[in-house]
Formats: structure tokens, sequence, C-alpha cells
């Protein structure tokens, strides 16, 4: 029976290749069809997940989808995209044109497959640890003490926050070789005392121990995925039960409108989404669709205006749609979780200066010192310059204190952190002031001991 399975499934990859080869993917990129956009066409042979590879493309090279529409029912995949760059303007650069052919057309061989599986791999480059757990006040600047006094360098990390939930990918190095960790008893002792931040201090809650894999890259293609799957596995999607319905959730932000009904007539499921616009918000609904096993035959994309409007019409991979109410309520919860999760609030922060073993536990310290919680970060490191954005609030949920940065600022550096957003005030939740945020809430007497390294 072994034997016929793989036999089975050798031949289904084979016939997919085959189709692939007789039916090369077609892709046309046009500048000259509309005004103020550029429109891209793919036709290809369908398959599960191709949907999700294509906007995986355009959303890495930061292209903005102003409209879509997607046929892939049956035998054959055929979709248009309406894209402009990041300032709002026609795609012309002929480097991310060729890229966009290269990656899409008859020589694609480096879209990322979402059956990928995410494994131990051995490299000399970088430790990748993946964190999740409850979020809890201080908890993001004891990880990175924990990591600093086990001389470990973060390079490159992505943290998001969520309805109670943390999620972390971070890229560390030996703070001696600068490269990646490869001895094992060193890897479980860090796996250890990081569980153990990660439990409270609580050694009884081992479920919270966090994986650590070893990779070759780490890219935002890999955080991302991960992220959504970290906090899925995590079931923060449950949070979103006793909100159903309302326009607000606890916090005060307004809640993604989701719908999902059937059409019996056509054995579909269809997919309403109405929300704010913003960045990858088509990546993270696609690929939880994706992720939950879930084809996308239709597809209709607007978002021209500040609200996007999204309809899809699914199937399961077996070919049925959504068979019941509970299932219907999940996916809508599932959706409205990656809608919000990379939402971005409060004051946006930038931080460029040299790259330091213990640079982000102190900045972290800094922050949770001053009564600031960061809902979401980026860490990056290149050409050893260390690029980080932090979004900040106030611990008590109103706007930040101006004075409050400004004296931040000073400590660290007034060239060195950078205001680059606007403020936003949300209303303050008692029940969940204790146990939502990532960084901690309590001010420091004084700035003193608390200064950096200054470039």
């Amino acid at each position: 029976m072994d034997v016929c399975l793989s036999y089975s499934y050798h031949m289904d990859d084979e016939i997919a290749k085959f189709i692939r080869r007789v039916n090369p993917p077609r892709v046309v990129i046009d500048n000259e069809v509309c005004k103020n956009v550029t429109v891209i066409k793919v036709d290809s042979a369908n398959k599960h997940g191709i949907l999700l590879e294509v906007v995986q493309v355009l959303t890495d090279l930061n292209l903005t989808i102003k409209k879509a529409y997607i046929s892939s029912d049956g035998g054959w995949f055929m979709d248009v995209f309406n894209v402009t760059d990041q300032d709002g303007n026609k795609v012309t650069d002929e480097i991310v044109l060729g890229y966009i052919r290269k990656s899409l057309g008859p020589d694609d061989s480096s879209c990322y497959s979402p059956r990928s599986t995410i494994g131990v791999k051995q490299s000399v480059d970088f430790t990748v640890i993946e964190l999740t757990g409850t979020d809890r006040p201080g908890l993001l600047s004891e990880l990175c003490a924990v990591l600093t006094d086990l001389q470990c360098n973060v390079v490159n990390a992505e943290i998001w926050t969520h309805r109670a939930k943390a999620a972390a990918v971070l890229q560390v190095t030996d703070e001696e070789t600068c490269s990646a960790v490869t001895d094992l008893e060193r890897l479980s002792q860090i796996r250890k005392l990081l569980g153990y931040v990660l439990t409270g201090g609580s050694r009884s809650r081992r479920s919270c121990e966090p994986k650590t894999t070893v990779s070759s890259s780490l890219d935002e293609t890999y955080a991302d995925r991960k992220l959504h799957q970290l906090m899925f596995a995590d079931r923060d999607y449950d949070e979103w039960e006793n909100n159903v319905g309302d326009d607000e959730d606890k916090s005060g932000r307004v809640v993604p409108d989701v719908d999902v009904s059937n059409l019996h007539d056509l054995d579909y499921s269809v997919v309403m989404i109405r929300c704010k616009d913003r960045p990858k918000l088509l990546f993270d609904t696609v690929f939880t669709l994706t992720d939950m096993k879930y084809g996308v035959s239709h597809a209709s994309i607007d978002a021209q205006g500040p609200e996007a409007y999204q309809e899809y019409y699914i199937r399961h991979t077996d070919g049925s749609p959504v068979k019941s109410e509970a299932e219907r309520q999940r996916v809508i919860k599932c959706l409205k979780a990656a809608i919000q999760r990379r939402v971005s609030e409060g004051l946006k922060l930038e931080l460029c200066t040299s790259d330091r073993v213990g640079l982000l536990s102190d900045v972290t310290r800094i922050f949770r010192e001053n009564s600031l919680t960061v809902t979401r970060a980026e860490v990056k490191t290149k050409g050893g310059k260390a690029l980080n954005t932090f979004y900040v609030k106030d611990a008590s949920g109103y706007k930040v204190d101006a004075k409050t940065i400004d004296a931040i600022r000073e400590v660290i550096g007034q060239t060195i952190l950078q205001v680059k957003g606007g403020n936003t005030e949300v209303k303050p939740s008692s029940q969940e002031s204790q146990t939502r945020f990532l960084f901690g809430v309590f001010k420091s007497r004084s700035f003193v001991n608390f200064g950096l390294i200054r470039s």
C-alpha cells in the first residue's frame, strides 16, 4: 500500500511538471493600457497555492496592489493585477520588471512553495529562534537580556503582538565567531533559559518552551509565514469569539468586516472582507486561506481607496465548500486575526546606529523603564548598521507623551532615534493592561543607568 501511495504521489508530481512544460507560465506587463497603474497578467497551469506564490513575489517587491481579478477554476490559472510602487506611481524600473518576469515566468525557480516545510538545517550564518507564548510586561526586554548574557547578538528579528499573544522570529549569531551557534549543549541551554523566561519563571509550563532551528537564510518571506503560523498554532483567533458582530474590539480598534456564505448551486463558499487597507493585506488573507487548505477559484480585489474590499470564491482542496456553521465561524475568526496581527498601532520610531551585542536589550530596557510598550518591532542589520523599527504606545493605552520621547531620544541620541509616525490614541483597558503588552510598564527614576554607547 505504501508503495502504491508513493508511486501515486510521484506520478502526480511528474504530471504537474509535464503540464508546466507543455503550457509554460506567461507573464505580460503593460504600462500603456492604464493611466496610473501597471497591469500584470499571469497565465499558468493551476495548482494549489499558486495565487499565494504570485502575491508573494509582488509583496516582496513592496508593490501596492490596487485591483486584482483572479480565476483558477479548473486546470488553468489566470489573474490580472493593477499595481503601483510605494509612491503610487507606475512600475518602470527594468530590474523590478525583469525580476517579476523571471520569478513568475517559464524560468521560475525562485517562488517559495507553500508545501515547503521549515526544518533544521546546519549553517555557518546564524541561528533562528522561534518564540511564541502569552504576552506580559517586560517579556521582550527579558528575552533580549538573556540572549546578551549568553553572548548572542540579535541581527534580525520580527516581533508581533496580538490579543495577549506574542510571537517572534529572531536571527542571532555568536558574539565571538559572528556565525551560527552550532554546539548542541549551548543550543539546549538557550532553549531552556528562553523557555524559562516565557513561562514567567514557572518550570511547570513546559508547553511554552520555544522552538529553535538553524537555517541558512531568514528573509521577510520566512518570517511573515512563520509568525502567522506561530500565532495560529497558539490559537490567537479564539480571542475573537466574544467580539463577533462588534464594531470595535476591547482595545478600541475597528474590527474587520468578514463574512462567509455558501453558494449551494455552485458548491462554492464566498468570503467577503472589508477593512482598512494597508501594506501586505492581500498576502495575509491569501496566506491564511491557503494555509487552512482552501483553494481560491475566483477572486476580486479592490483597494483603490482607504478601504480594501476582497471577495473570494473558495473550496477545500478536496473540492467541497465550507461544511458547517462551526467551520464558517472558524474561517471568519482566523481571517480577522490574520488581518489584525500586522496592524501597527502607536508611534513609529526608527533607530539607526552601529550594531553591537546587547543593543536591542538596551533599547527595549529603556522603553520598558519609561512606560512604553511596543506593539510591533522589525530589527535588521546591514553592513554593520542596526536598522530597527518600533511601534510604541504608552502602557496606559493613551497616546505617547512627547516629553517621554524627548527624554528617551536625549539618552539614545537625537539623530539615532527618529520619530517617523503619528501618535495613535486608543481606549484604555484596565483589564488587559497587565497581560496584552510585550514590553514593560514601569517608569525609571533616572536615565543615567540606562545610557547607550552613542555612535
